[in-house]
């Protein structure tokens, strides 16, 4: 099985950390967050791992090199001529993850226990082009899902833009939810970057919304008992609180 992680953020919320580092090597409880999601994914039986480095990338290189690459097949994805965000960044890699199986996307940053093995299987049994990870934090951002979970736009809370500028949001039709950051892809999805003639850089979650109303766009309110973004020094700070207290550190 495929997976990417995304890892080419530049950490400007972890400054200090980050003016040295990268991202993906800060530590969590003791254990780089790029370590811990390779890891994780591993276990979950995804052998052919493609990372996007962009900051300080070589220093990625050196740390995958010293550890070989974990066991797994490794691809580096070099965007360090260019940031590309995580739709542009996706497919600058599609060397490494087009073909006739879907791929899981996890961002460098998300520490969680969600099974991403029955998350990808779950998608694989469904006829969707990409299945979003989804949970019910508090978040101004969110993701708008009919009641069989299919995308049909996104709203800004805190500023009340909506998008599709057309859809009526709010409307007991849709729920509001919060993206995951974890989703996976199958490869028909790279038909409609093509097709949509994007700029080399472009973010995922936008151009879902443009093309939820063709393509299938779901959503999965998948079982974890936690879910940290460590990209600030707050939630990081509770993400290694919470690990040491569980015995994951």
């Amino acid at each position: 099985m495929k997976a990417m992680i995304v890892a080419a953020g530049l950490g400007t919320r972890l400054r200090p950390l980050t003016d040295t580092l990268p991202k993906a090597l800060v530590p969590v409880a003791g254990v780089p967050m790029l370590e811990r999601v390779i890891l994780r994914l591993k276990e979950a039986g995804f052998t052919d791992i493609t990372v996007n480095i962009h900051h300080l990338g070589g220093q990625i290189i050196d740390f995958l090199h010293a550890h070989h690459s974990f066991g797994v097949t490794l691809h580096l994805s070099d965007e360090r001529g260019a940031l590309l965000d995580t739709g542009g960044g996706i497919r600058h890699a599609r060397r490494f993850l087009d073909g006739d199986e879907p791929f899981l996307v996890h961002n460098v940053d998300v520490i969680t226990d969600l099974d991403l093995r029955t998350f990808y299987l779950r998608h694989r049994q469904s006829a969707a082009d990409a299945t979003l990870f989804v949970n019910h934090r508090h978040t101004s951002r969110c993701l708008l899902a009919d009641a069989g979970g299919r995308l049909c736009g996104w709203t800004n809370r805190s500023t009340g833009e909506v998008l599709p500028a057309d859809l009526v949001y709010p409307d007991a039709r849709y729920r509001a939810e919060a993206f995951g950051c974890v989703q996976v892809l199958s490869p028909s999805l790279f038909r409609y970057m093509d097709e949509a003639q994007l700029p080399d850089r472009f973010s995922i979650i936008p151009f879902y919304v443009s093309i939820c109303r063709t393509a299938r766009i779901q959503t999965c309110a998948a079982d974890s008992r936690y879910w940290f973004d460590i990209g600030k020094p707050e939630t990081l700070a509770a993400a290694e609180a919470y690990l040491s207290a569980h015995g994951h550190a």
